[in-house]
């Protein structure tokens, strides 16, 4: 395959719900399915590594210092993933062996934040097998805030893939202007945006991203049934009671740099999702328009974009 084609595989897939180990597994069975299509880049949706906070939607979340909402996120924090320990090496290696590009959502309980907070946190591997981003989510969303923190702009980076320049946004994330531009202006043309879930969430938005920077657009979302909560969920009945058969329907699709659709958003089918892009699309369209280059008037509007890592102690050795 030429340096200017980019064969992908969207991986909607539904987590084994809050087990770090088991969803692993089925993420690492992704991986070497897509190794030996010939896929160079994978993607898998926000958060599926444990699982997304369904919870929360469906009981009394809100509730203050309740013991059965402490009960089931100290579960979730501890399924969490913690890089610093090693929890995705397993996935690197298998980048590595394969060349393939990763985009994995994962909950995050990162050490430089105490170790204790969980963040919302999409993660970049190289075909080398080396995490070049870790992008925890800006702003969590509803009732997201009840269970991850805000994050920063550490992660707002983009990455060089054979002729592409990818980077990568979580879930209502795409819908921040600024966030989307700080990716525009440093030469994405391949985004990415992963979502728990749902057709309704990809099946505007994904067109219109395309449609603003002249890009080709990649969302991927999981699927989550009322099925896939097992048996050992603290407090499973509580979860279940307003349970709906369906909580997340799918909805992985791509649009093209003309925004007009490759794939249209898939429902309810558990699996890969494979196309392949083609670079020189992206040059033809931003013939007409691009938002950060001729487009631009840098003299008139400007973003500023903060990359440090935020921390709450600075400790001087």
């Amino acid at each position: 395959m030429s340096n200017s084609t980019l064969q992908v595989a969207l991986a909607q897939i539904s987590p084994v719900w809050l087990d770090k180990a088991a969803t692993l597994g089925k993420i690492k069975t992704s991986i070497l399915e897509a190794a030996h299509a010939g896929c160079e880049l994978i993607v898998f949706g926000e958060g599926l590594l444990p699982g997304y906070p369904w919870w929360l939607s469906i009981t009394h979340a809100s509730a203050w210092d309740d013991r059965i909402q402490k009960e089931i996120h100290a579960h979730y924090a501890r399924q969490a993933v913690q890089i610093e320990k090693g929890d995705l090496k397993e996935v690197q290696e298998l980048a590595r062996k394969h060349q393939l590009a990763i985009y994995l959502g994962i909950i995050e309980r990162p050490t430089d934040r105490g170790g204790h907070s969980l963040y919302c946190t999409l993660v970049y591997i190289n075909p080398q097998g080396e995490i070049r981003s870790i992008h925890r989510k800006l702003q969590p969303t509803y009732d997201e805030r009840l269970t991850w923190a805000p994050g920063d702009g550490h992660g707002l980076q983009v990455h060089a893939l054979k002729a592409f320049t990818v980077g990568g946004l979580n879930c209502w994330e795409n819908w921040m202007p600024l966030a989307r531009t700080a990716l525009y202006g440093q030469g994405e043309n391949l985004h990415i945006a992963v979502w728990p879930g749902a057709v309704r969430n990809t099946e505007n938005i994904t067109r219109m991203i395309a449609q603003e920077s002249r890009s080709y657009v990649i969302s991927v979302s999981s699927l989550m049934r009322r099925s896939d909560f097992p048996a050992n969920t603290p407090h499973l009945d509580v979860i279940l009671e307003n349970c709906p058969e369906v909580l997340a329907d799918g909805g992985s699709c791509i649009a093209g740099p003309d925004g007009k659709w490759i794939l249209e958003p898939v429902a309810h089918s558990e699996g890969l999702l494979i196309q392949t892009l083609d670079f020189n699309r992206v040059l033809e369209e931003r013939q007409n328009f691009d938002s950060v280059g001729h487009y631009s008037r840098p003299d008139v509007l400007q973003l500023k974009v903060n990359r440090e890592r935020q921390s709450s102690v600075s400790l001087n050795e």
